[in-house]
């Protein structure tokens, strides 16, 4: 297994593989159809990044990092395949975040999430993210704020 930065053909899996967990508990909202549509143009152009886990060379998770006006990056669109779950691949999707982040000087992550999704709270916070109070969000979904200061 490897993770990789994203490259153009990645954008159908990158899509496929959020849509995949976000209509499984959630509603596909506005937001996500804008950056899902658009990985290049609404991420990596805007001076974020997007890593994409490869088996066999094919995408079974993924995430991304999106520039903040602070020089933080929100993390966001995190996945792993059904298959995968429990696996660590999480894990180590998240430590490329942090990995990244840090090698670019950025002060901090970010992420929104849902008080539901009780494996990836655990696991954010393990690997050191702290809750925050909430703040405003284009994301129904979002009851829960966290950070990672670096």
């Amino acid at each position: 297994m490897e993770i990789v930065e994203y490259r153009p053909e990645h954008a159908a899996a990158f899509k496929a593989l959020n849509e995949a967990w976000i209509a499984k508990y959630f509603a596909i909202e506005a937001k996500d159809r804008e950056v899902l549509e658009d990985p290049q143009g609404k991420i990596i152009a805007q001076g974020g990044k997007v890593f994409m886990a490869l088996a066999g060379g094919q995408p079974v998770g993924c995430v991304a990092m999106i520039r903040m006006a602070d020089g933080g990056y929100e993390v966001a669109k995190m996945t792993v395949s059904e298959t995968l779950r429990g696996s660590g691949l999480g894990r180590r999707l998240m430590q490329r975040c942090i990995d990244a982040a840090a090698a670019d000087g950025a002060p901090r992550l970010y992420l929104e999430t849902n008080s539901g999704l009780a494996p990836a709270l655990a696991l954010y916070r393990t690997m050191g993210f702290k809750d925050l109070a909430p703040s405003e969000t284009p994301y129904a979904r979002c009851d829960t704020w966290m950070e990672l200061r670096l």
